[in-house]
């Protein structure tokens, strides 16, 4: 067991001090190649055992504690933290300790601590699934956790945990028909036409995928383009557009767009998705500041931002980030709304939206940005749609959403969106 199962849980081993020790993404790492050297069911392992480490890596940390006179070295941390995400999840013990025992000892710096490392994944897997249960629910690091209580109060932050806990389905945007697309793949249709699937498995192999008849999209993600209504004939840019959901959307709804983004590489990802789904758009590798073709009637913005809306679907997020770059992406949105509007034909309306949970990177830019632009209004009708809850509205004419709505149903991801008007005077 332990020879057979030492690859992935070695390269689990190294996701975690590259993610949590060195700051790096989980895509960053993975995009370089980090698990090529597996072979495709080690690969996937390696990657869901990670993933489930980084989800419940508080609760293991509580796990571990009784157990440790101190905090050991990260190298032994996260070997133990691995150890009992498998051992309180049915896998066998002989086989996880003695692997977890390995990868220690494969360390030169802590290689001494081997004993150690054998002695506490023994006690924990006595405790086992029931010691799992009876530990809270994760909860995020201080440095994103107190910013999100100050804006949202404890009780919605205990319902973003609860979310994160417990990761996320599988959303598809649809070109045609949502129920049709729900029966054929097993999923259901949400209120705002996005379809959920429950353990999706292989997403290539589902229903309509090689007929190009919808595309991964979390249903939060969908919603700014929804706030747009009709597009049908309208010159749309959109900018920051990879990986091109939003386009795609556009697209769909008949609208004539451009889409932008800066990485060439997530630009060739956009016209890969256009075309396995039959849409058409003028794709244009550029600086978003760079870009000045004006006479929009609409624009989508959405902006870079901290991605703190993501982390159900990418809880590696909250580990290699450490706040350090918000002023900068706050600066960064601030200055992008200020070019957008210039591209805005007058009349123009403007879509602006982050994956983010911090009012700084949402509410506030709006604020902001009505006060820097005399004229510029926020289009409150945009929200005057079934699917968006009166709950979500926002006093600056916005819609915000948090990971903890629609828990019934399994949760979104968190987002801000306004639809903003350019004045039509010139």
């Amino acid at each position: 067991m332990a020879q057979t199962g030492l690859p992935p849980r070695r390269a689990a081993w190294y996701l975690l001090q590259e993610i949590i020790g060195e700051g790096r993404l989980m895509s960053e790492l993975l995009g370089a190649g980090a698990l090529d050297h597996l072979a495709p069911d080690d690969r996937a392992r390696a990657q869901r055992l990670t993933v489930s480490a980084l989800r419940g890596l508080d609760r293991a940390d509580r796990m571990l504690k009784p157990y440790l006179n101190k905090r050991p070295p990260l190298a032994v941390q996260n070997a133990l933290r691995l150890g009992v995400i498998e051992l309180t999840s049915g896998e066998a013990a002989h086989g996880v300790v003695n692997s977890y025992v390995e990868v220690v000892g494969r360390n030169k710096h802590v290689a001494k601590m081997k004993g150690l490392t054998n002695a506490v994944l023994r006690k924990v897997a006595a405790e086992g699934q029931a010691g799992w249960d009876n530990r809270p629910v994760p909860i995020l690091p201080k440095w994103l956790r107190q910013p999100l209580v100050d804006a949202w109060g404890r009780k919605a932050v205990h319902g973003i945990e609860v979310a994160h806990f417990a990761g996320a389905p599988l959303d598809l945007t649809v070109k045609g028909d949502p129920q049709k697309i729900a029966t054929g793949v097993g999923g259901v249709v949400l209120s705002n036409g996005s379809v959920r699937v429950t353990d999706a498995g292989q997403v290539s192999t589902l229903h309509g995928f090689d007929e190009g008849q919808w595309w991964v999209q979390d249903a939060a993600a969908a919603m700014p383009v929804k706030m747009l209504g009709d597009v049908m004939g309208l010159k749309v840019l959109d900018l920051c557009a990879a990986p091109g959901g939003k386009t795609m959307q556009l697209a769909a709804g008949g609208a004539d767009v451009t889409a932008v983004d800066l990485s060439e590489n997530r630009m060739a990802r956009v016209t890969e998705n256009l075309a396995r789904v039959g849409l058409k758009a003028h794709t244009v590798v550029s600086d978003a500041f760079a870009f000045d073709e004006g006479g929009f009637d609409a624009i989508l913005l959405d902006a870079p931002c901290s991605a703190t809306g993501t982390i159900r679907r990418h809880p590696d997020l909250p580990y290699a980030k450490d706040g350090s770059e918000f002023g900068m992406l706050i600066d960064q949105q601030s200055r992008l709304i200020d070019h957008t509007l210039a591209l805005l034909k007058p009349g123009g309306r403007l879509v602006y939206c982050t994956c983010s949970l911090l009012p700084d990177e949402g509410e506030v830019q709006v604020e902001d940005a009505l006060a820097r632009h005399p004229g510029l209004a926020t289009d409150t009708a945009a929200r005057d749609q079934a699917w968006i809850a009166p709950e979500w509205h926002t006093e600056d004419g916005g819609v915000r959403l948090r990971p903890d709505y629609w828990a019934d149903v399994g949760g979104m991801d968190g987002f801000y969106m306004a639809v903003l008007v350019k004045s039509a005077k010139t």
